[in-house]
This record gives C-alpha cells, structure tokens and sequence, in this order.
C-alpha cells in the first residue's frame, strides 16, 4: 500500500496545533513551578522583594518543602540568604508579602472586625484567597479570640461541642487595650492584659492564606514554651532552636523521633519571667499541620486547611492559663474512685483462665489491685461486640468474679468493624445493622463505604460523625453489655487506624490526598495508616475532620456508656483525642517499649496532657512491647504508683510484667506493694485533686514550674512531678544507680516515709538523693493537709477504713488543704451537690476542719492525724466538734517524735461530715521570753517582777520568763485610722501590780501607738508616752512627704493586737508575716524598753558595730550590746558604731530591712523561736521598715532613707600606706621611695598621731617639719595625703590656739548648768606640756602622770562647726597641705572613766543606769572609756540633751563639719574617714573597721564586717591590711595584701612597737605578690568608682553578699568567706594559714577565671580552686562588661590611660554593663551633672556604647582602647568594625585565643573618644 501523502493545508493546521500545544503545556509548567502566576492566570511581575537586616534568628521560612533553592526561593518572592547552618531558613519572607487592612472597625468595646487585602506578591502554592475577614473580640479579661477566615466562601471549621457552648462574659477592658492590629503588612500585636508584656507580634512576619496553606508566625516574649502534641518531648521545655513538630492524628509508636503521635493538640503554653505572667495559644483547627519553633523566640503555624481560629488564654500563672483553657474546652471529668486503683492488662492472655490466673497470683501476694482488663484477645477472631466462646467462654461471668474481692473489670472495643463472618458462617450482626444504618465511613463517592483492614481483617468504619451511626453504636454497646457484664470501656486503634493505606484499592490523585504541601508528618503521605484524605463523614472530608475521629468517637461512647450504666460514672480510656476529649475521658500515652528512655519520656508526656485538660493520665508502666528486666519494672512500678492512671500492661508474645510474676518476695512485687499502699493511703487527696481539676481547671499531675515559677532552675525540671500542690515525687529513671540529681525548691520538705524535714540549706539546690532499689523520692511540701485514708487491696475496701490528715507546717507554721468526698462512682455528684467539702486550715497550732458542703452521708471517721515540722514537744491536745464541745485528749493518744519533730494523734473517733477543731500546745521552752536578762537572776528577783520561775535542762532557755498576757493592752477610746496609717493607746496590763521593768525605772502605763504608710515599701511605727516628752534621735531622715494611701500599692499590711498588744506586718504577696510584736514581755519604762518580735526565717543580716563570726546570725540565744565604744573588735563586744539596722531573708526568698531609730545604749537578743528582743534604756520605739523585696533593693531603700553613700575621690580607691609609730618624716619619705623604686601602685600616704606635737591636734611635731616638703613633693607626683585628727583638744596648754579660740566660742561639752559650768574634762593622747613620757609604765600610770586634760567639742552646735572648720582651714592654709581627713577616737574615747577624777555629777543612775546592757566592761557603768553621761549636750535647735542619750551619736556629729571642712580647705572631694559612726554616716565618710589584730581569723571578720557596712549605707570601708595590734607574719600578710586589695578602702595600717608591714618592708617575693595583685585592683579601679557612682545615686551595694545577686540560691544565704564586687567580680580568697586550695561557690551562672579568661566548668556548687600563694581567685559572672585601664604607679597616671572594656558573656552570649566618669576630686560632679556616663551592652557578634549624659570637660575625656571578649564562640574572626554615631567606620586589630574562647579587639588606633555613641562589630 502506497504511504499517504499530507495536503499542504493539513500540515499547516498540525504546525498550529503543535505550538498552540507547546504553549499550552508552558503556562501549565509555569502554573505548577512559578510562584507568581496568579489565581487568574496571571504573573505578578516586577516584584521586588524588600528583604529585612534581621537576626537569623527572626527569619521565617519561605520554602518549608523540601528542595530549597536560590531560584525556587526567588519565585516565590523571597529572600535567599545562605548560612553555614541548614536548620536556619536560608530562604526566607521579606517585608512586602501578606495582606493590607483595608477597613477595621470596632462595633464594640471588646470586638474588633477588619477586611483584609492580599498584597502583589507571588504565592507559595497557589490559590491564594485575595480577600480575608480578621474578628477579634475580648471575651473575658482572660481570653482573647481571634480568627481569620474567607467571608467569600464557607471552609471547614471544628464543630467543637463545648466552646461552642461557651458563653463569653462582660469585660470592661477594652479590646485595644490588649490587641493592636498595623496595617501594612498587616500584622497584630497581642499584649498581656495583667502586665506590659507583649505577648504576640506577628507583624515580623506575612499571614499567608491560600485554600491549602495557612501560614502564622508571632514572636513570643519569652523561650519558655511548653505543650503541642501529641508527640515524645523528651523534655517539657521545648527546645526552639528551630525545632518543628507536626500535628496530626496518627497511630505510632512513641519511640522518641519527632513524628506525629495519636492526639492532636495545637496548643502550648508560655511562661514570661519570673512573675509567673503566662498565657496560653489554643489554633483550633483540625487539619495537618505543623509548628515550627525558633530561637527569636518566636512559633510559626503552617496547617493545609480550615481557618486561623485563634485563642488566647492569659494568666498570672500557668495553672491559670490552663483554667481558662479549660473553661473554654471543657474541665474535666472527675473519674470514678476505684479508676483511681491499680490496674493490670496485657494484650493476649490466650484465654480466660491465664487471666485468672494473674488475677489470683497478685492477689494471693496482697497487691492493691483493682481493676483487671482483656484486650482484643477476648473478641471472637477481633471482632468487636463479640467474645471467644471457646478461650473465654467463662466471660460473662467475669466480672462476678472479680466483684466478689471488689475488683472491677474493663474491656476495649476498637472502632473498625469486620466485614466478614462470625465463626460457623454466621451472620455478623453488629456489621450487618451498620450497613443498614448507613454507619461507615464512605468513599469519595459518597455511597459505598471504605474498606481497610484492622486487626479483623477487612473492615469497615464507623463514622461517628454521623448521628445514625452514634445511634447504632450505642445500641450495639448496649446489647453487648447484656451479654457481658463490665465496669467500663477502653477504646482504641482511633486515630483511626487502617493497615491498608488509605483503603485496600489505594487512594485517588487529587489535592486532598495529595496537597501541595504536606506538613512533616511520618511517612509524608497523608493517609499512611489510615483512610483517604477524600473519604466522607457527616462533618465533612476525611481531610478535614481525620484528627477529629477519636474525639467523635469518644462523644459517642459517652453516650453508650450513660445507656449502659445511666446513673453511675464509669469510665472511659481512648487512645486518640483532641482539646475537650478530657471533659469526657481519660488517655495513656500509647504503645511504648520496656526500656529507661521510655520511663523517663512518660514524665513530659503526663505533664503535657496536664495542659491539655486530660489530667487521668499515664504510660503502659514496665514497658508495652520488649521484655521487662526486674530492675526497670521496680522503678517503673515505683513511679507508676504515682502515675494518675496506673496500668501495667504489656505486649503479646512477652513474659508476663505483672508484679507476682516476678516472684513474692521480689524487688519488683514487695516495691510494687509498698509504694502501691502509699498511693491508695492518699488517694483521698488524690481523688481531691481531681475535684480541683473539675471545679477550677488545676492540673493534677503538675510541673515543678508552675508552683515555683519565680525559681528558673524550675522551668526545665521533668525528671520529677508534684501532685497538685503539695506532693513531690522524684523517682529513679535510670539503670544500676541508687543516687538522682533532684531539685528542692523553695519551700518546707518533709520526706514521706521517714517523716524528716529536708534541710534548708538544699533548698532552690540539687541534691544527691539516695534511692536505692527499694526507694523512691517522695516528699510533702510544708503548708499541706492531706486527706489520707487507711490502704486496703482494693478501693472497695479501703473506701471503708478510717480517714486521716498528714499536716506539714510552712515555714510560718501554717497549712492548709481541701478534702472532697462523695460516693466515688454516681454521675455529676457535683452538680448536683451530693458530696462533702472540707476546707482544712492550720494556724498558730490550731487545726480548722470546716465543712463548707455537706449533702451526701457516709459512715466514715477521722481516726489518726500526724503533724510535721513541730519543733518542740507538743503537752496538750483538745478537739472541738459541732456540738460536742471540747475534749482534752487523753496523753496515750498522741505522742511527739523528738528526732522527726511530729505529732502523731491516734483514736480520734471524729465522724466525717461535721467541722472539728484541733489544738495542740507545744513547750513552752521554745516561746519563753527573759524577764531576767541581768546576769545572776535569782526566783526571788523574777517574782518580784511578775514573772514565771521554771528552771529548764535546756541549755540558755531563760528560767525566768514573762507570763503569756503580760504587756500592753489597746484602749479602744482611743482609735484613729485613715488611708495613710492609724493611731492607737494601749495601756498596761493591770493585772501585773509589780513593774517587770528594774528597780528604778518605773514603768509608763499609757503609750501611743502610731502607724504610718510612708510609701508603697516602706513603713514606720513609733511607741512613745503621749504625756511626757522623751527623748528622740536627732538625724534627719528622707521619709516621703506624702504617705501612700492606696493600700493596693503597699507591698505590705499591718494589723495590731489587742491582748497582749503587738504589730503585726504581712508580706501582701506572700502572706508571710515578716514582724509580729505580739508577744509577752513588751516593756516600756522610763529608763528600760523591751520589745520583742517574731520574725519569719533565722537568716538575719546586720546590727552592729560588733565582731560575729558569720554574716548571718545565730538564733541560739545570743545577745550583742550596741553603744559606741573604743573597742577593738572582739567577741560581742560592742565596738566604735552603732547600727541598729538588720536585713531579713524570708523563704520565699524575699528581703525586709528593719531600723530602730534608737541612740541609748541597747543590746539585741536572738533566740530559736525564731525571734529577736530588743532592749534599749532610753529615748522612744520608733522603727523603720523598708520591704524591698530584694535584698539589694532593701539597701537601696535604706539608704534612701538614711542617706546615699558618699563618692569618694577617685584617688581614694587607689592603695594607702599608714603606720602608728613612724618616728620622722624622713621614715616616710624613705618608705615612698622604695614602693615608688619596687613599682608597686600607691596612691595615698598617711601619718598618724605621730606627726603632732605631743599629739596635739593642729601643731607639727619637730621631728616631722619636713613633712610638708615632702607632701608637697609627693603630691606633685600624684600621689595623695590623709592626716589624722581626734576631737579631743587638750586644755593644759598656755598657747594652744585650738583651746582657746574653742573655749572662746564656748564649744565643749559641760556639765548642765544646775551642776556646774565647767568643761567636762578627760583624758585622750595629748600629753602635758614639758614632761618625757617613761613608756615602760603601765598604761593606766601613763595616763595619770602625762596625760593632759582635755575637752570634747560639742559637734551639735554650730558654733563647734565653725570653729572646727576654721581650725582645719587654718592648718591646711598655714601648715601642711592635705587631701582627706582621718578622724579617730570620736566614740568619743576618753583614758580615763567619766571625767578626771572619776567623780559624775549628777543622777548616778545615768552612770549605772537600773539594767545595764552586756557591754564590755559593764561592771564599769556606761561611762568607762568615755564622758559622765550626765554631761550636757546641745542640739542645733537648742534643746539640751544628756550625753546618756546622744552618746553613740559623737561620731556621726563629728563627720559631716569634717567633710565640709575638707571642702572648704580642699576645694577638692577627697576623702573623710571615720571610726565611729552612725545610720546616715555614710552620706560623707567612709569607715575602717578599726583596731584589729594581726590573726588569721581577722581575714574573714574582715569580710563579714564590709558587707555588714554594705546594709548600713557605707560603701567607702575596709579593715586594717595585715592587722593593727600584734606583729604580723609573712604568710598572713601576704594573703592579707591579696585581699585586701579589694577592699574598697585599702590600706595597710599597723601600730608602734611591732615590726613594720607595709609591701616593701618582706622581701621581692612579697613585694612582687603585692605589685601583682595591686595592679589587678588598678585595672579595675573604673568598674570600682562606677559602683560607688552607683552607690552614691541608687544606694546599692559596693562589696556584695553573694546572696545580693543570688537570692534564689539559699547556698548563698551563709556565704561569708566569698565577696563580690558588685554585680559581676567574685573574690575568693585564702583565709586559712598553709591553703594552697580554696572551695569557692560557684552560684548557677556562667563565670570566667579573671587571670585565664577560662570558663569555669562548674556551677551551682562548691570547686576546690588552685591558690598557690601569689594568687587570689578571681572570676568575672558572665552577662557583664567591666571598664578597665591599665594599672599604673598611681590613679594621676592611670586616669591617662585609654579604658579598656571586658566582656563576659552569658549563657545567652548577651552582657552589659556601664562606666562613670568625672574628673575624679570635683565637688558634686553628679549634681552640677559634670560627668560621663555610658552603658554598654555586648553579643557573640558586636558591642553597642550609648551615652546616658555627658557633662564631663574635654580635657577628662577617655580614648577607647582594649575590648576582650570572654566566651565568644570558637570561630575564626578574620575583622573587626568601629562604627560611630555618623556611621564612620574604623578597622580595628583582633587576636583570638581559641583554647579559651577570648576575643580581644584593639581600638587604639581608632583614637575614639568614649563619649560618642557607637558599635564595634567582628566577623568570620
């Protein structure tokens, strides 16, 4: 056959239809691949994308499919930037993608609408929706809801049955208060309504909304994320370093990937900060999706369908935000007593006998045991609503069986139903009246229903969606439960699974199967193991509603069971869930395997489902699949005990896990049994929980965080799990250990099974915890009361047994609890008001049982109560009930356990459902008062007195002590409140005839009271006598003009008592009662006040000035006298000071100070109560209170109320030089010149009393009439000079201008008047005129032949001022120039006792007053080594006053004429230093610590004795650098030189006669140990002036307590042989002779070795460090940058240098820190606002400097020069960037030190002054 020919016209038509062909398939390829062809056909050309400068943290994923490509990424519009990370987006969205608002309205306060337009952009996956509805509306003050849908077409959205049940209440907020919507691109921030915290921002990133890809992405405030599931978290604090999740129903194993598990659970929960601020994001959407988290911190939702449908929950903590969560879902079920019981299953028995078997072998080992299950093994070939006739054939009768030892019985039934026939043929009904009903699940179709295959074989499955199928399936329940009797339903396999995918003839192509963007679940096919996405249910798609199937499932079987068992509650157990499934039923968390991850993994997974409102929760307990050892199914056992949902259950073809299985008298039975008993002893409280979690949405099983919120070290704590509030359990998660890493947090802890408190000291610690085999950690929290009830093998019977309380007091000896109670198994007994409620309350040894609901009858009683944390023995116990009076109990029914401080009452007899009291009496040892603190007291003198005689065996309890109601009483005619305080009398107790104050000081019946509100953290009270006028303290303080009368603003309350009257102050946040006065002994006569106070902890800081051995005070009845006295540091001896000032820590690790402003001599009293008497023999009550609540912002308030810390010269910081006994001029010229030739840095010189003439103040010795010279000479090298003054001026002199001019101006202090008008005159350093002083005498002989007399100005009077300040003006003028002023003796000290002669005028009982406080040398009176205190003084305003009042005032008189005479004479700032002082001291002198010894433990004393000058508001102290009195040793004085080389004031001051020991005086090797540790000091001498700049503005502290920066840490609270400076410098030195180790504590933060730049490894503990003996350890915290210059001779020469900067960086690679800067000696440079101060801020990658102010003069100006960064990351930096305010740039140096991760950046040659902005950048 001849080939046919094509006509021209034929082959001209297939040319067109081969082109218009080939373009057709082009604009389908370039559908398909290009991005930026529309929905209508069209391409988006031109777009340019406007990619952001952000973090790579912040950036959101353009392209989260797979195949990522600069090109791919570019058609979609996005940004391409390539990383050396894979898990950061390379491909990201630029700032022109999303939608544009193009209306908004506000219909309503709380609503908000807008429309929406999609911006000109190319789309992800095509079918963009162009136009979008936003409604938002505040719903309650909690919970906002948002949602963005399609008003042009309906999509798919949760037919959600309880929110949409959920009726919304009245708000006044309005919704812009809270939601703040912008408008292009838009975007929406959402802030917290309780706080300023912005919650969510999603305007960093575009919405996306196309028909099957919904994009949302928010910042969030914080990293703290927790919830979203269900999948294995490993941990409950996610990791967001890009870490994404998907979501979606599926059934698989729970082996710990990152895949898609049975639930669906689009909701977590955040936790801000440290106020426990939360909130929660619920998307109810059903659809496939996934979250992505990322370290902005910031989540991205992606799902491929339905609606954004948003809300958002908001909390103050994150149990609130889990109520208002659940409120919206639903709240929980409260699940049948008896679920609560243990529980056995395993899939595949093989038969009925094999489970009878099981049954009896752990009943026959006394196993609390209470419900047994059959898995599918029970069904006839797994068919459901059938049973195997032949293997189970005794089923029916089953559950008789097990009711007959009050067991119960649960059966599973899955979803999937069999196709095929029963055994013999028989028609399979269950099936065949599905089809008629029309139950299945159907093909695409809509008719034919889809065919899988499950365990059955072929199947078919229910669409529980639909109504005619729930009807079917309840029927079907209901005629299966007539044939076998059950207690309940477990339902499974309904995610819903398929062995088939998608069905047994696959699934079709199409873009529900397969849509354009699938999220990562496992297999990354939608309908792997399970129905195709085009399936249909009543609800709609399969695709849609596939996460929903389990929830419906579950609404359908709630209604089968209410068929079945009607009245009663069942229970019901179901696999696949989703939010509000808990209202309903409870879960377990799937087939996991025998091994110790999976033990550890269930922890995460309880605590999620606790967020989740699923609180009856557990794991498989010993493992599903795999063979259980002994050792994993013990431990698992012990903390499956605790699991709310306790079931063991395991795998066909495994041995059997069971606990008998193992053997009786095996580990894993005899724990099982133990620790099973502990769980049905306390399932009272449990099922109480539950209650709670039913009434007011509270999580059961719940994490440590959301009870101990403000503790970090909580936030990631899942290896342990409370119940409720109140009980910690800490199991053992890990093969062949017996000792766990746990965490105490803050809070009172008794262990369980022994009954003991945890020490205080592991609390906010880890602590080794010892648990071996046998053992597991369980510890009730004080403040509990737990409902107990006696254990039985099953709740049947325990439900029986007597009921019980465990009381465990709180550190303010207080509990409190709830006990719910009702018939354990009938339907909403709640609802219908068929139970008992308890409220149980503890307080002041009374328990309060009070029946709040009583409506259900049940004959039970209270039989046993134990009570924890009683310290002392308990001697009387009386129980109170409705009606029956009260009844003491007999002593055989209660007993006290001395080691474990319990109570335990037996034989109470109490019928449930009446309120009983119960009031136990404790010792009264621990609560006596001394009513006899002079020494030798006798009965007969404490009789005498009113008091009680009752000697003790008790070492230091008082045998005389106040009679309970001793004290005063309020009179109620006399009452006044308003806003700002209240004003009350109290009058003694009549009832006491004798005075209980000491003979001659008679008593003061009526007393005013005055309370005043001085502003929102502060309050004062004062007690005085309204009818005679007394004495009070003449310092000014700062207390605010206007108190504050909002009492919602106050931190804290204040109530009174009546009888006996006492003040009472309350911590409004806490409740913690931090003063309560309210106790017996309150004395106030007129020369002897007593007051005595609880306070709330025993770690008290403060009262001085007296040498204690530790910062923190002992409570073992120790008593420190105050009264200003020349005094070397001694053991309770009251030295130069007074401060009646203490800091107090509470528990909840809040802070309190405490003042009394009080200058009679006094003396404090701590005893174990705990308490602290006061005992002062004059002037008035009036008391400071300041509430911080940090212990740093106490000082900081202190000092605002007593006076900033003064700002000493810089040069002042430098190191100082002084000896007592230098014998000329040219010993201290000699001496500057070798530490100028030894380099070692020096900066002041002194001289002592020894450059006077004969001591005399103002008169240069001849041997020292070089001395100015020399000053003059040294000064000119920079270097700086302090000479010394003493207030006593010598009066035996004929031409001794001082006297003169001073007598003159009548400025010395004299008798009154009435007695004589002579000077009272004594006898101090200055000697008579013409006399040889023979040394070799005793010292008293001395004094008497060559001392002359002398007088003491009057400091109060102006006219002592100004002649003072002459006198210095004149000297300085006319005799020596000078720098700063020592001023010595000031207490005032005096040589001899009184006055010359030893004879006081006057009332001899202000000498010997009638109680004399324990001051050294007491038996001398209270003038020994001072005044008569009958001398007279004068006050500015006149008033006469008696040297017995003001005595301690003499220092602090003496201080501020002496600064404003320095200034005067100077011109200069300088420095006054001081040595006796008083609160408001500070404000112009700094002090040493006075005149110590050279001994080893003067180095530590040293420590303890600056941060005690710390609380007092003197920054500027220091001690005396290798000791005053005695010869020092090399070896001391070494470790003393690296010590006190950060002491704020640093010298080195000995006294005559012993060997000198100044750097140069040892040798080179002590002299280049000094050098070095000097220059360190210099180094960082500017991070040291900007912390007195601090001090002196904000009153923080210089010298730190650890426990300052870290009050979490109670390790902290007893640290006193470690410092820090400041914030960011920890000194730990060597305190101890022969150390070449030290242990340092290392608190929880990042640290750096300052001479290594090193990491510490270590934190939170205590590390042996290296310290050989020319070191001192030093390390930077992370998280700080310090100013440093290089160190020169002295600060004239180092203020040169450029300032260097170091940078630490934290565990977040963040620091900060902030310089100040003046000319270093102005008068007032922060006033007149002549200064520099900048703020710095730092990351891994750049350093910011901003200027706060600049007033400093150009020639003070600093260049910028070294910058080390410590921690930067080990990456090669190949540059470095300066960038100033202009966008200048500069190049700079870097060099790098990998091994120890320091970066160090030179910007010298940038010569870049400090006073301009700018950024220092370095790069790879």
């Amino acid at each position: 056959m001849a080939k046919r020919r094509f006509s021209g016209l034929e082959i001209t038509l297939m040319v067109l239809f081969m082109l218009m062909l080939a373009v057709a398939v082009a604009m389908i390829a370039l559908y398909f691949v290009d991005p930026r062809v529309n929905s209508e056909g069209g391409v988006t050309e031109d777009f340019v994308p406007e990619c952001p400068n952000i973090p790579s943290a912040q950036r959101v994923d353009c392209f989260p499919d797979a195949g990522a490509s600069k090109i791919g990424c570019e058609q979609r519009g996005c940004c391409w930037s390539p990383l050396d990370e894979r898990n950061t987006p390379w491909c990201f969205f630029p700032k022109n993608h999303g939608y544009t608002v193009e209306t908004i309205e506000n219909p309503y306060h709380h609503k908000l609408e807008a429309t929406l337009t999609r911006m000109d952009a190319p789309s992800l996956f095509g079918a963009e929706i162009k136009q979008l509805a936003f409604h938002a509306e505040l719903q309650t003050s909690r919970r906002l809801h948002f949602k963005i849908s399609d008003p042009n077409n309906k999509r798919f959205e949760v037919p959600h049955e309880h929110v949409a049940s959920v009726t919304n209440s009245n708000t006044e907020l309005l919704i812009g208060d809270v939601l703040h919507v912008v408008n292009e691109p838009f975007g929406f921030t959402v802030k917290h309504p309780r706080s300023n915290v912005i919650a969510l921002d999603t305007t960093f990133a575009p919405l996306i909304f196309e028909d099957q890809y919904l994009q949302l992405s928010t910042k969030l405030p914080s990293s703290n994320v927790y919830g979203l599931g269900e999948h294995v978290h490993q941990n409950f604090l996610h990791d967001m370093n890009w870490r994404t999740w998907p979501i979606f129903a599926r059934d698989a194993f729970p082996n710990g990937g990152t895949h898609n598990l049975y639930g669906h659970y689009p909701f977590f929960l955040c936790l801000v900060d440290e106020s426990g601020k939360s909130f929660g994001v619920f998307l109810m959407n059903s659809n496939a999706m996934e979250v992505t988290l990322q370290p902005a911190p910031a989540v991205t939702y992606r799902t491929i369908g339905g609606v954004l449908d948003f809300y958002i929950l908001f909390g103050d903590n994150p149990e609130q935000v889990v109520d208002e969560f659940l409120k919206l879902i639903g709240h929980p079920v409260i699940p049948p007593y008896w679920s609560l019981g243990f529980q056995l299953s395993r899939w595949n028995y093989t038969s009925l006998d094999i489970v009878k078997e099981t049954v009896e072998r752990n009943r026959a080992i006394g196993l609390p045991y209470d419900v047994q299950y059959t898995d599918i093994d029970y069904m006839e070939d797994k068919k459901d609503f059938t049973y195997d006739k032949d293997k189970f054939k005794d089923l029916p009768q089953f559950a008789d069986y097990l009711h007959d030892k009050g067991q119960r019985y649960i059966l599973i039934l899955d979803p999937a139903v069999a196709t095929s026939k029963r055994v013999g043929n028989a028609s399979y009904e269950s099936y065949d009246r599905g089809t008629e009903k029309n139950a299945w699940v159907f093909n695409s179709d809509g008719q034919t229903p889809v065919l899988g295959e499950v365990w059955p074989g072929e199947t078919v499955f229910p669409d529980y969606t639909s109504d005619s199928c729930t009807e079917w399936w309840v029927d079907e329940y209901h005629r299966f439960s007539k044939e076998i009797k059950h207690d309940a339903l477990w339902i499974d396999m309904n995610e819903v699974s398929n062995f088939k995918k998608g069905s047994i003839n696959g699934c079709a192509d199409n873009n529900l199967n397969y849509p354009p963007y699938t999220p990562r679940i496992l297999d990354e096919v939608m309908y792997s193991k399970t129905l195709c996405m085009d399936a249909k249910q009543a609800w709609g798609n399969h695709y849609d509603v596939h996460s929903l199937y389990g929830y419906s499932m579950v609404l359908s079987t709630d209604k089968a069971l209410k068929k079945v068992f009607g009245n009663k509650r069942t229970l019901m157990l179901t696999r696949s869930s989703f939010p509000g499934v808990g209202k309903y039923s409870g879960h377990w968390l799937g087939d996991n395997a025998a091994n110790w991850n999976d033990i550890k993994w269930a922890i995460p997974g309880m605590l999620e489902f606790g967020l989740f409102g699923i609180p009856y929760i557990g794991a498989d307990i010993c493992g599903f699949f795999d063979n259980s050892t002994e050792e994993l199914c013990q431990r698992w056992m012990q903390v499956g005990a605790f699991y709310p949902f306790s079931r063991n259950h395991n795998a066909e073809g495994y041995q059997p896990q069971d606990p008998a299985y193992y053997g009786a008298d095996s580990g894993v039975a005899t724990s099982s049994k133990h620790y099973l008993n502990i769980r049905y002893t306390l399932l009272p409280y449990l099922y109480t929980l539950f209650y709670k979690a039913h009434t007011a949405g509270q999580t059961v099983v719940r994490p440590l965080m959301h009870e101990f919120y403000s503790d970090r070290n909580t936030w990631n704590v899942d290896r342990q799990f409370l119940w409720g509030k109140h009980l910690l359990i800490t199991p053992v998660l890990d093969p062949g250990v017996d000792k766990v890493s746990a965490y105490i947090p803050n809070a009172r802890w008794y262990d369980y099974e022994t009954l003991l408190e945890l020490p205080r000291e592991q609390r906010k610690t880890r602590v080794e915890m010892h648990l071996p085999a046998d053992k597991l950690g369980l510890h009730i929290r004080g403040g509990a009361v737990l409902p107990t009830q006696a254990p039985d093998v099953t709740t049947t019977y325990s439900r029986r047994n007597t009921l019980g309380l465990i009381i465990a007091l709180d550190d303010n000896n207080m509990a409190s609890g709830e006990f719910f109670w009702d018939d354990g198994e009938s339907r909403e007994t709640f609802g219908t008001g068929k139970y008992i409620h308890y409220e149980c309350t503890v307080k002041n040894g009374i328990l309060r049982m009070t029946v709040t609901h009583n409506n259900y009858s049940d004959d039970l009683i209270f039989d046993d109560i134990t009570i924890l944390g009683v310290p002392t023995p308990v001697v009387s116990v009386k129980v109170s009930q409705h009606g029956m009076g009260e009844t003491r109990l007999s002593s055989s029914l209660f007993s006290y356990d001395a080691d474990k401080k319990a109570v335990i009452l037996g034989s109470l007899g109490i019928k449930m459902g009446h309120s009983f009291t119960v009031n136990w009496a404790v010792s009264e040892e621990s609560q006596r008062f001394d009513c006899l603190p002079q020494l030798n007291g006798n009965k007969t003198a404490c009789l005498a007195r009113g008091c009680i005689w009752k000697p003790t065996t008790i070492k230091k309890v008082p045998w005389c002590f106040y009679p309970k109601d001793h004290g005063y009483n309020v009179n109620t005619t006399k009452f006044e409140v308003t806003d700002t305080g209240f004003t009350l009398d109290i009058v003694r107790n009549a009832k006491f005839n004798q005075s209980s104050a000491p003979v001659g000081s008679p008593d003061i019946n009526t007393l005013r009271v005055q309370v005043f509100y001085s502003s929102a953290t502060m309050l004062r009270f004062k007690i005085w006598d309204p009818n005679n006028p007394r004495y009070e303290v003449p310092v000014p303080l700062t207390i605010p003009a206007t108190p504050e009368g909002d009492a919602t603003k106050r931190l804290y309350e204040v109530k009174y008592k009546d009888s006996p009257f006492g003040i009472q102050v309350f911590r409004k946040s806490t409740g913690v009662k931090i003063w309560d006065s309210a106790l017996p002994g309150f004395t106030f006569s007129d020369m002897f006040i007593q007051v005595s106070t609880l306070v709330p902890s025993e770690f008290v800081y403060g009262f001085g000035e007296t040498e204690h051995k530790t910062y923190k005070h002992d409570f073992n009845y120790h008593t420190y006298g105050m009264f200003s006295k020349d005094q070397p540091p001694g053991d309770k001896m009251n030295c130069y000071g007074v401060h009646p000032f203490h800091m107090g820590l509470e528990h909840s690790t809040d802070a309190h100070g405490v003042l009394l402003l009080n200058s009679n001599a006094m003396d404090v009293t701590f005893q174990p109560t705990p308490s602290i008497t006061y005992r002062t023999i004059g002037g008035i009550l009036d008391f400071f209170m300041v509430l911080g609540p940090t212990p740093e912002s106490v000082v900081q308030q202190y000092t605002e109320l007593i006076g900033r810390p003064v700002l000493p010269a810089y040069w002042s910081l430098g190191f100082q030089l002084c000896r007592y006994g230098y014998e000329n001029d040219q010993e201290i010229a000699d001496l500057y010149h070798n530490m100028t030739a030894a380099g070692i840095p020096y900066d002041v010189q002194y001289a002592d009393i020894d450059h006077m003439e004969r001591q005399l103040d103002f008169v240069l010795s001849p041997d020292f009439a070089g001395l100015p010279a020399l000053v003059d000479n040294m000064r000119s090298e920079g270097m700086r000079f302090i000479f010394i003054l003493d207030p006593a001026i010598s009066g035996n002199e004929t031409d001794y201008p001082a006297f003169t001019r001073g007598k003159e101006a009548d400025v010395f202090i004299k008798w009154p008047k009435e007695l004589s008008d002579d000077i009272v005159w004594g006898k101090v350093w200055p000697d008579l005129p013409g006399v040889v002083v023979n040394e070799s005498l005793d010292w008293d002989t001395q004094v008497e032949l060559y001392r002359a007399f002398t007088a003491f100005p009057d400091f109060f009077r102006k006219s002592a001022t100004d002649w003072w300040i002459t006198e210095i003006e004149d000297f300085y003028n006319n005799t020596m120039k000078f720098d700063g002023i020592w001023i010595d003796m000031n207490e005032p000290a005096s040589f001899v006792h009184g006055t010359v002669g030893g004879k006081c005028l006057g009332d001899p009982l202000l000498e010997n007053p009638p109680y004399m406080p324990p001051l050294e040398s007491q038996h001398m009176g209270l003038n020994h080594k001072t005044l008569c205190m009958n001398s007279e003084q004068i006050l500015s305003d006149g008033t006469r006053v008696k040297h017995y009042d003001v005595h301690s005032l003499y220092g602090w008189s003496h201080s501020k004429p002496t600064y404003d005479a320095l200034l005067q004479a100077t011109g200069k700032r300088g420095i006054v230093v001081t040595r006796s002082t008083y609160p408001s001291s500070g404000k112009w002198v700094g002090h040493w610590l006075g005149d110590n010894y050279s001994s080893w433990d003067q180095l530590f004393k040293s420590i303890i004795g600056m941060m005690e000058f710390s609380l007092f508001g003197i920054s500027y102290t220091g001690a005396d650098i290798c000791g005053f009195f005695n010869q020092a040793e090399y070896e001391m004085c070494l470790r003393w030189m690296q010590l006190g080389a950060f002491y704020p004031y640093s010298r080195n001051h000995n006294s005559k006669f012993n060997p000198r020991q100044d750097p140069v005086a040892w040798n080179d090797t002590f002299a280049d140990a000094s050098r070095d540790v000097l220059n360190i000091r210099y180094t960082l001498l500017p991070y040291l002036y900007t912390l007195m700049y601090e001090a002196h503005t904000t009153g923080s502290t210089v010298v730190r307590p650890m426990l300052h920066e870290f009050v979490g840490d109670k390790a902290t609270w007893k640290i006193y042989r470690q410092f820090l400076w400041g914030p960011a410098l920890l000194i730990t030195p060597v305190l101890d002779q022969g150390a070449t180790k030290v242990e340092g504590y290392f608190p929880d933060a990042r640290w750096y070795d300052y001479h290594t730049g090193t990491r510490m490894a270590d934190r939170g503990k205590v590390v042996t460090l290296d310290t050989p003996l020319n070191k001192i350890n030093l390390h930077i915290r992370g998280g700080y940058i310090l100013p440093w210059q290089k160190p020169e001779n002295n600060t004239f020469y180092s203020r040169k240098n450029p300032l260097g900067l170091i940078m630490a960086l934290d565990d977040d690679l963040l620091c900060k820190g902030s310089l100040f800067w003046d000319d270093g000696e102005g008068i007032d440079t922060v006033g007149n606002h002549k200064y520099l101060h900048v703020t710095f801020s730092g990351t891994a990658s750049h350093l910011n400097g901003r200027i706060v102010h600049d007033g400093l003069d150009a020639a003070d100006q600093l260049t910028l020069g070294t910058v080390k960064v410590l921690g930067a990351l080990k990456v090669n930096i190949s540059r470095a960037v300066l960038t100033d305010s202009s966008f200048k740039e500069y190049p700079l140096t870097v060099q790098q030190n990998h091994d120890n991760e320091e970066l160090i950046i030179d910007t010298s040659s940038a010569s870049f002054l400090v006073n301009q902005t700018f950024t220092i950048r370095w790069y790879k």
